[in-house]
């Protein structure tokens, strides 16, 4: 069994309750499909723990911004990827720490295809910047697109949205599945939802358990305490808002 996790966003306290719920599930190893950084007021600890725990971690959106600069991004997330980026070069942290994060931030990979699975952050056919948001389920000539780039089944983050993208132009949230979906002969896009800012209105962090075996996909929620995470944001200087939408999951 694996546990696939993505969007972590330097949320501790989301990540701590996480982890701990992954190891109450006979879970093997655990994958990250990136964005570890950005939004959130821990990302050097969140860096530390994602580095020790997972067996990969692919690069985001949000750690391609922090070392090759924040473009298309709105001002607020701009001012968090600039703050992080300030915390990750702090000369008041230890500098050979700073360069082992830097060394391991240029050292992810955009995407890894094992067997007939894909692993991406954002999309199969840009694996780090690309939105497929649920509207698109329904975009035929999207889809065929998309589903040509992917093996059997590939798992990404980027929206914040979980759900699942079949072949047959249908996009099932994870309440339409009762949480878990088992994968039959079609291609699947499977979207493992956000560790540390659910957007799909429910506020406990998301990810997935992978069982290869039976090619179920079952998705998890855990409660944390967000309002830990808010009050942080709210003393770190980054943007209020990015602490305050973590109450509503959106």
């Amino acid at each position: 069994m694996i546990a696939i996790v993505s969007d972590i966003h330097a949320n501790l306290e989301a990540l701590e309750a996480t982890l701990k719920d992954i190891r109450s599930q006979s879970v093997d190893e655990i994958l990250c499909l990136g964005d570890v950084v950005g939004y959130g007021p821990n990302p050097r600890e969140c860096l530390r723990i994602a580095m020790k725990e997972c067996r990969f971690n692919l690069l985001g959106n949000h750690e391609q911004a922090v070392m090759q600069g924040a473009v298309g991004f709105n001002p607020k997330a701009k001012k968090a990827v600039e703050w992080t980026k300030e915390q990750l070069t702090a000369k008041e942290f230890p500098e050979q720490e700073n360069l082992d994060f830097w060394k391991y931030l240029n050292s992810m990979p955009a995407q890894l295809t094992e067997g007939q699975i894909l692993f991406v952050h954002a999309s199969p056919l840009d694996p780090t910047n690309q939105y497929v948001v649920p509207m698109d389920a329904y975009n035929e000539a999207f889809i065929d697109e998309l589903m040509e780039a992917v093996p059997q089944i590939a798992f990404c983050g980027h929206t914040h949205i979980p759900g699942i993208f079949t072949q047959d132009y249908l996009f099932l949230s994870p309440q339409d599945i009762d949480n878990e979906y088992i994968q039959g002969e079609k291609k699947l896009l499977v979207n493992v939802g956000s560790i540390g800012q659910p957007r799909d209105g429910d506020n406990r962090s998301c990810y997935i358990l992978w069982d290869a075996e039976k090619r179920s996909v079952k998705y998890r929620r855990v409660e944390y305490d967000f309002e830990t995470t808010i009050k942080k944001i709210e003393q770190s200087g980054l943007p209020e808002t990015l602490g305050l939408r973590l109450a509503r999951g959106v």
